[in-house]
């Protein structure tokens, strides 16, 4: 018998009425379902959900960058349903619900894998905490705090010291998350790349750098003070000092996520970050 998982934001209450939609679809499609929320249980249920053929994400971006997170390791594909805002990573829309329903059922979907980012951090030499995400890790001053010094160096050759807010790595598919908002280029998420980009920074010669997927970021953290810290997707960090030392590369395990039809990267990005299509040219 096939099984799906649905995963449920239920702190959005249009996320807790698709899933009753999605519930009765899939019940008249006689397929098996194995409901989880995304914020309470799915730590816990992770390891009952390996047999399941993908799972569906009710919620925002927010929604499905933390079960990825979660699912990573279990190599689950995740379909987006966008129970959000943007959902700039959500492949389908609650108008569409009914349509992918039928489109998963007949198989008729490919998978498309994303690369993933293993963080570091390091003090007096020693390992602190280790993080994996699918969008970025950032180095970031507090809210009251001054500007901070990265030195950044790819595969310990020095690249730049950085006197900013901050400085993200960021992977293809976090090309359009925060490091956008900083002035870094949009990468096609196939590519097996990542970006460095600073936040803010104070000088006019700084610019965004994109390495090759394989290469390995080193950042060392100078400041006069302590308010400072790793957030990996905007959602989960690490407090750091300075003197801390943070590597990004490349993890072994991917984000696989479920695609639908034909529609291509730049048509989701002039849809989403310009709120219309363009009609196609003769």
């Amino acid at each position: 018998m096939r099984t799906f998982a649905l995963v449920v934001n239920q702190e959005k209450p249009r996320a807790v009425e698709l899933k009753q939609r999605l519930q009765t679809l899939l019940d008249s499609e006689q397929v098996g379902t194995i409901c989880v929320d995304s914020h309470r249980q799915l730590t816990e249920e992770a390891s009952r959900l390996d047999s399941v053929e993908l799972a569906f994400v009710l919620g925002g971006d927010g929604t499905l960058l933390g079960v990825a997170r979660h699912l990573a390791e279990y190599h689950i594909p995740l379909l987006g349903i966008n129970a959000g805002q943007l959902g700039f990573l959500a492949e389908a829309e609650p108008t569409d619900l009914e349509a992918a329903v039928r489109s998963i059922i007949a198989g008729k979907y490919r998978l498309e894998r994303r690369v993933m980012l293993e963080s570091a951090v390091y003090r007096n030499g020693q390992l602190v905490d280790k993080l994996l995400g699918l969008n970025d890790s950032g180095i970031a001053k507090g809210s009251f705090g001054r500007m901070v010094t990265v030195e950044v160096y790819i595969d310990d050759v020095f690249l730049d010291a950085y006197s900013a807010d901050g400085v993200i790595v960021s992977s293809p598919t976090g090309s359009t998350a925060y490091s956008l908002s900083c002035g870094g280029p949009i990468v096609i998420p196939h590519l097996q790349v990542m970006l460095v980009t600073p936040i803010c920074p104070h000088t006019l010669m700084s610019r965004p750098c994109v390495i090759d997927g394989d290469q390995q970021v080193r950042m060392v953290v100078h400041a006069s003070h302590d308010d400072l810290g790793l957030t990996v997707d905007g959602q989960v960090g690490v407090r750091l000092l300075p003197g801390d030392v943070v590597t990004v590369k490349k993890s072994n395990v991917e984000t696989t996520l479920v695609k639908l039809g034909d529609r291509d990267f730049f048509s989701v990005l002039r849809t989403k970050l310009h709120g219309h299509e363009t009609p196609a040219r003769s």
